[in-house]
C-alpha cells in the first residue's frame, strides 16, 4: 500500500473531500458561467436575440461550456505543476543553506520552534537533532519559514481532470431546460430553478464533505450564484435594452 492510500483509509478520505476544492471550484464556476449565457440572453431585448432564441442559449452556451472547462482543467493543471517546481527548487535550496551554513540554519530553526510555543530548552534540542537530518529539517522550514505544503500527494492531472469534470456536470444544468423545451419566458424561468437546484446541489456536497454547518455552506453557495446571475442579467438587460 503506497502513503496516498493509506492516508486516505486512515483518515477516511474519498475522492469528494480529496478534490473538494476542484468539485466546488470548477462546479461553481460552471454554473454560473453557463447560467451568465442563460440570464444574458433573457435580460437582452434586442429583436435579434428573440429571434434565434433558444438555439443561441444552446450554441453559444455549449461553446462557452466546453471552452471553459478545457480552460478551467488545464489551468488547475498548470497551477499545480508550477506550485510543485517552485516547491522542489526553494526546498533544493534550502538544503543547500543547510549544508553550508548550518548554524545558522539551525537558529532560524530554533526560533520558528520558539514562536510555535516550545519552551527554549526543548526548542534547543530539538533544531540541534533536525540539523542533523537535513532531509526532516528542510521539510519543516519549507512548512513554517515560507508557508509551503509539500505538493507530492497532489496530481496536477487528477485536480485538473476533476476541475474540468464539475465544470461540465455542474454547468450542463442550466442549459437543460432548452434542450427538452422551446424558448419561451417559462424555459427561462425553469433553467433559473435548475440553476438553483445545482448550486444547492453543489452547497449540499460541500456540507457532506466538510460536517461543517448545512445553512452556511448551502447559503453561502447560493447566494454567491444569485450575486453573479443577477449581474448577469442585468448587464444583458442594459446591453440588450
Amino acid at each position: 500500500m503506497d502513503w496516498q492510500s493509506h492516508r486516505r483509509e486512515a483518515h477516511d478520505l474519498g475522492h469528494m473531500q480529496e478534490f473538494l476544492k476542484q468539485i466546488v471550484y470548477g462546479g461553481n464556476d460552471g454554473i454560473i458561467t453557463t447560467f451568465a449565457i442563460v440570464a444574458g440572453f433573457a435580460g437582452a431585448a434586442a429583436e435579434g436575440v428573440a429571434q434565434i432564441g433558444g438555439l443561441a442559449v444552446l450554441v453559444f452556451g455549449l461553446a462557452n461550456l466546453f471552452a471553459d472547462a478545457i480552460s478551467m482543467g488545464m489551468g488547475e493543471f498548470l497551477s499545480l505543476r508550477s506550485q510543485h517546481d517552485l516547491y522542489w527548487t526553494r526546498r533544493k535550496s534550502e538544503l543547500h543553506e543547510i549544508a553550508e551554513n548550518p548554524q545558522q540554519e539551525q537558529v532560524e530553526l530554533f526560533m520558528i520552534l520558539r514562536q510555535r510555543g516550545l519552551p527554549a530548552g526543548e526548542a534547543d534540542t530539538l533544531a540541534d537533532i533536525l540539523t542533523r537530518h537535513p532531509s526532516v529539517m528542510a521539510d519543516l522550514m519549507m512548512t513554517y519559514e515560507f508557508g509551503m505544503l509539500d505538493p507530492e500527494g497532489e496530481s496536477p492531472v487528477m485536480n485538473g481532470l476533476f476541475t474540468f469534470g464539475s465544470f461540465i456536470v455542474f454547468g450542463a444544468i442550466p442549459l437543460v431546460p432548452y434542450f427538452l423545451r422551446d424558448p419561451t419566458q417559462e424555459t427561462f424561468w425553469l433553467s433559473v430553478a435548475a440553476t438553483f437546484a445545482a448550486l444547492v446541489g453543489l452547497g449540499l456536497l460541500r456540507w457532506n464533505a466538510t460536517g461543517e454547518r448545512l445553512l452556511r455552506t448551502v447559503g453561502e453557495t447560493v447566494l454567491v450564484g444569485i450575486i453573479c446571475a443577477l449581474v448577469a442579467y442585468g448587464v444583458g438587460a442594459i446591453v440588450g435594452g
